[in-house]
């Protein structure tokens, strides 16, 4: 897929990075499914060992561990089936739009969508500054493909 214009290569940009990101989240929940609460732990205590020794007051990082501690099996699970199901949905959607399928374009923006009332349910809950930056570049991907989806239809219209 060739980007026409500005619009096109920015929307490329933006669906290209969910992209990533839907393949990243399921990386994650592959590993979570089979990484036990101490293995997890292990890991957040040597990813953060050398911040934490810098600064032990690294908000990341303590965080970080924070969460890792207190996880139960249960925790998990629901954490792992929860990015494989998010990170597949993304990357199919993604993979069927830059293949020029049609159809996946209301799709994505479904899916962002609610996404986007979901993280936004969150903030209100427990606001944090990475969810608030995944909202709005949720919210700037979900506007991108309504237009390019726009474009789209006009184009088909107009090709007959």
């Amino acid at each position: 897929m060739k980007p026409r214009d500005w619009w096109e290569r920015f929307f490329l940009v933006g669906i290209a990075a969910k992209g990533l990101n839907g393949a990243a989240e399921i990386l994650g929940g592959i590993v979570l499914l089979f990484a036990g609460p101490r293995s997890l732990n292990g890991i957040a205590l040597a990813l953060t060992r050398n911040e934490l020794t810098e600064d032990p007051n690294d908000f990341i990082a303590t965080h970080l561990l924070h969460i890792t501690e207190r996880a139960t099996q249960g925790s998990i699970l629901f954490a792992a089936i929860y990015l494989l199901l998010h990170g597949v949905v993304k990357l199919v959607l993604v993979v069927a739009i830059l293949r020029g399928k049609i159809w996946a374009y209301p799709w994505m923006l479904g899916v962002l969508l609610v996404f986007i009332a979901y993280q936004g349910y969150q903030i209100s809950i427990a606001p944090s500054a990475g969810l608030v930056a995944l909202t709005l570049f949720d919210a700037i991907v979900a506007y991108l493909t309504w237009h390019e989806y726009k474009r789209h239809r006009l184009r088909a219209t107009a090709n007959g």
